[in-house]
Parts: structure tokens; sequence; C-alpha cells
């Protein structure tokens, strides 16, 4: 079958925070390429399913039903041979929800949390604005690659409580091998450190690499493992607010739901579960294609700097459909960057500092467009570079 995947959808007027620049400072035209959701409409068994369910019209309190749980559990083990029992799965209205959650919930304030920074940046307000201790253990990043500092992990893992895993890693599209997670794994568990792993965005894989559900790697992990992952990255539903998030044990698990319990959470909502369970049951083929569009996007990228912006690198990605942009031989300052993209390139991305340690120098775009929009942007980058080179950067 084949998909669409270069139509471009209007989402202005939408209620779309990714297409409302004015609420964030920005001028009204620039191209948005910044917050991680995909200008791709969900796939038909989606759409279908919840149009099915809105003409039922009665939207009361909700509960998985039969169907759920199986729907869930057969995606992970057809696609990450991971057999997992329905008592795991505690549904929250999203992944960074689950978060602050679990921070509440396994940790009190003053507790040390690690984080591997540059970083999706609510793992650090999650760690900051409930009073705990961020410990950094920033990437090194040499020749275009990401690796990790395991002795400085194993420094910062010694006087933490919590350890919050990014795998794949947004945003610098690392998928982590399963060498480097068992490693993580074992420091941890000599150190009694309990591991939140976000996998939200373990779908998209770009071939050859393939990714590892950390809880799965090893049965040791699973007992100290929080595994948050939702359908919202991979069939872009993020608006509706919904996650599946695996607690293999049972002590961990009842903290988890006695915390949620405390914030007034209860039944999830209707369409989120449609939805969950409808792209996973349907929903393969369609993920199929979209992989095959996004990384000839991600070509696109790496084709387009190399011919005509060459100081300006793409970060190889192995996973997420984010772009990690290397700025740095530019040679100018983030707020000098920043204004460049935003008012000379009239782009919106996500500026590298927002992600911690680390992101001076880079800046975050969301390559899951249509590649008519995604050649736009980029034309606008040659637009800057040009500038730049005439000395009218800023």
């Amino acid at each position: 079958m084949k998909y669409d995947f270069d139509t471009v959808i209007d989402r202005k007027n939408t209620s779309s925070i990714k297409y409302d620049p004015a609420s964030r400072g920005k001028p009204e035209d620039v191209l948005p390429l910044w917050v991680a959701d995909m200008d791709f409409a969900a796939p038909s068994c989606v759409k279908d399913a919840l149009i099915s369910r809105a003409q039922h019209g009665i939207f009361g309190y909700s509960e998985p039903c039969g169907a759920y749980f199986p729907a869930v559990q057969e995606w992970f083990k057809n696609r990450f041979e991971w057999s997992t029992e329905k008592e795991w799965i505690l549904i929250t209205p999203g992944v960074v929800n689950a978060l602050y959650l679990a921070v509440r919930a396994f940790t009190k304030p003053g507790d040390g949390i690690v984080v591997q920074q540059p970083v999706y940046y609510p793992f650090n307000s999650a760690v900051q604005k409930t009073g705990r201790a961020l410990l950094v253990n920033e990437l090194i990043y040499s020749e275009g690659h990401y690796r990790i500092d395991f002795e400085d992990f194993e420094n910062k893992i010694k006087v933490a409580k919590l350890f919050i895993l990014c795998n794949p890693h947004n945003p610098v599209g690392r998928v982590w091998t399963n060498d480097e997670l068992i490693r993580m794994g074992e420091i941890c568990l000599r150190y009694g450190i309990t591991v939140i792993a976000d996998e939200i965005h373990q779908d998209i894989i770009f071939p050859p690499y393939k990714h590892h559900v950390f809880a799965a790697l090893d049965k040791r992990f699973s007992d100290f493992t929080v595994t948050c992952t939702s359908p919202s990255k991979t069939f872009n539903l993020a608006g509706l607010q919904h996650a599946n998030i695996f607690i293999p044990s049972e002590q961990l698990r009842a903290l988890f739901k006695q915390e949620y319990e405390n914030c007034g959470l209860s039944q999830p909502g209707i369409m989120g579960l449609v939805s969950c369970e409808a792209a996973y049951t349907g929903g393969a083929q369609w993920l199929d294609a979209l992989i095959n569009y996004l990384a000839g996007n991600m070509s696109l990228i790496n084709e387009f700097l190399h011919n005509y912006i060459p100081k300006i690198k793409l970060v190889k990605p192995e996973g997420t459909y984010l772009a990690w942009l290397d700025f740095s031989e530019l040679g100018l300052s983030d707020n000098e960057l920043n204004n460049a993209i935003t008012h000379k390139a009239k782009l919106w991305l996500n500026n590298g500092p927002t992600f911690g340690r680390g992101g001076n120098g880079f800046q975050r775009l969301n390559a899951a467009c249509p590649r008519s929009l995604l050649q736009n942007a980029l034309e606008r980058l040659r637009n800057i570079n040009e500038i730049y080179q005439q000395g009218d950067i800023i």
C-alpha cells in the first residue's frame, strides 16, 4: 500500500502550539520545525477508529477494555521481542507526566538524579522543579559521534538515587547499543539505582540500527526499571494525552500508583485508549513506510549540507525524526546563531543550549514533515550561510 507523506496539511488555526509563533515570541512568517510532533496525518486505522468512537456520541469515564492490553503487549513482543505482563502496564496522560510522577515517587527533595546532557529538557525540569539535585553525565562528542563517559557516569551514579535514561536519545539521535545499555545497567545495579527509561522514540529507528528495550536485557534490570512509552511520537498522537508505563516490580509499581492517585488522576481519556489500540493493531505497515520516508529526509539534509553548507553538519541520526545540527564551525555565539536562524532564515528550531551541557552551537530540527517543507527549510539555511559569508549575520 502506498502512503502519502508528501501532502502539506495546513495546521494554522488548529490550536497547534507548533504553528502558533506569536505565543512563543516568534515572527509570524517563520517555518516551524521545532517541537516533536509530525506534520503527517495519523494512519487511517487510527482516524477511522476515532471517527467510529465519536459517532457513538457518549464520552463518559473510561477504562481499557478486553482488546487494549493484548494490542499493546503484542506490539512490544513483535517489534522488540519483549514479553510483558498486563499487570505491568499503567496508563498516564503522557511520558513527561510519568517522569514527574516517578521522580516524586522514588526520590525525596535533595536526592541526586543523573541525566545525560544534552538531553530532552523536561528531564532537567522534572529534577529541578521537584527540588532534586541534577547530576549531569555529559555525553562526549567527538568526530561527529556521541558516546557515554562511563567513568563520569559511575562517579555520578555513586551519589544518586535515580537515573533517567533517554533511549533512543533525544536530541543527539543515538540508539544505544546492547553493550552500552548493559554496561549502564550493571553500574546501576551495583549501586542500587532506580532507572526511568524514556523509550518514547523507540519505533523510529533507521537500519541497520536496532532498539533494545533496557528492561528486557536482563531480568535484574527489569526489577529496578520503569519503562515509559507512548504511541504519540510514532503515530503523531501527542494531543490525545496517552502513555503506557511498564513497571514489572510490584514495589515500584505500588509507589508509582500511589503518587499517581495523589495527583488526583484517575481514568484515561477514551480517545487515547481508542487511538493507541488502533495504532498498535493496524499501524505497522504505515510505520514501516514512515521510517523509509524519514530516512529519505535525513539523507536530503545530509546531502544538502554537504553540497551547499559544509560548515553546518548533521550528526548522523540512528533513531528519532529529530535532526541535531552542528553549527559550531560558524563561530557564532548561541544568541547570534539563534537570532540568525529566527530572523534571517525565518526558521523556528530548538536552540541547542535548551538541552543543557553540550548544546552550545547546536540546533534541533524536526525532520518529520513533507519533503517540500524540508527543502524550503534547507534553502533558508543556505540563505543565512550566504549572509554569514558576507559578514552580515547579526
